[in-house]
This record gives structure tokens, C-alpha cells and sequence, in this order.
């Protein structure tokens, strides 16, 4: 399982979302935390993860301004 904290990147934490997610194998769990901004983030993060053929285990709101999601190759 590997943590990856993406609240730097503000609104512009895709791009970098999706190359770890390509790093991962098999099996492995990955947890990404970003800032969420509108809330328009949060399906962009899902639909993200589904296009990179990952399943997404959950999506949760971590305090006031930052979001959870956990992912599963």
C-alpha cells in the first residue's frame, strides 16, 4: 500500500494521479489525498481511476478541504 499526498498540486493533481497510478501492479492498494476545491474534483478522481482500469474502494472527505481515495489495481 502506497500513500501519495497531492494537496500541492491544488486543482491540478490528475495528471500526476494518473502517472503513479501507472506504476502500480497487480493487487497493489494506492491512497491519494488532494484538495477539493469544488467538489468536481471528486468524480474527476473517480473517473479517472475507472479509465485507468483501477476499482475504486473509497472516496471520503479527509477534513474541510481535502478528499480521500483509495484504489485497488
Amino acid at each position: 500500500m502506497k500513500r501519495y499526498d497531492l494537496r500541492h498540486l491544488k486543482t491540478e493533481f490528475q495528471p500526476r494521479m494518473k502517472e503513479l497510478l501507472g506504476t502500480h501492479k497487480a493487487g497493489e492498494i494506492a491512497i491519494f489525498l488532494f484538495e477539493i476545491g469544488d467538489f468536481s474534483s471528486v468524480q474527476e478522481s473517480a473517473d479517472l481511476v475507472k479509465e485507468c482500469g483501477y476499482e475504486l474502494l473509497n472516496s471520503l472527505k479527509f477534513n474541510e478541504v481535502d478528499w480521500t481515495v483509495v484504489t485497488k489495481r
